[in-house]
């Protein structure tokens, strides 16, 4: 699904124009990243929890020369889904089968 898709979807439930929507989910998508670049979590009761992690520096191999790599320490996004969104998503799933 493209944004242009979601940003309707989301019109059509809230009643709001897509441009508002559009407005709204580019708001909350910058002020999450803002949080995460700041370090802290972001807890969505019943949906999850996004968090960053650090991922150590490494040397790894390039698999189509052989050669050595370095791989430079970074900061990574991650979200966990909460129990209540894999439980609506694997009981959807019962019910398509």
């Amino acid at each position: 699904m493209q944004k242009r898709e979601f940003i309707g979807r989301v019109a059509a439930k809230t009643g709001v124009t897509k441009r508002d929507s559009d407005q709204i989910m580019d708001a909350v998508f910058q002020t999450l990243a803002e949080v995460l670049e700041e370090g802290d979590r972001f807890n969505v009761a019943g949906f999850g929890v996004f968090y960053t992690k650090r991922r150590a520096a490494r040397t790894a191999r390039n698999p189509h020369t052989g050669g050595r790599v370095s791989v430079p320490a970074l900061t990574v996004p991650v979200f966990r889904p909460a129990r209540g969104l894999r439980d609506y998503l694997n009981d959807s799933a019962k019910e398509e089968t």
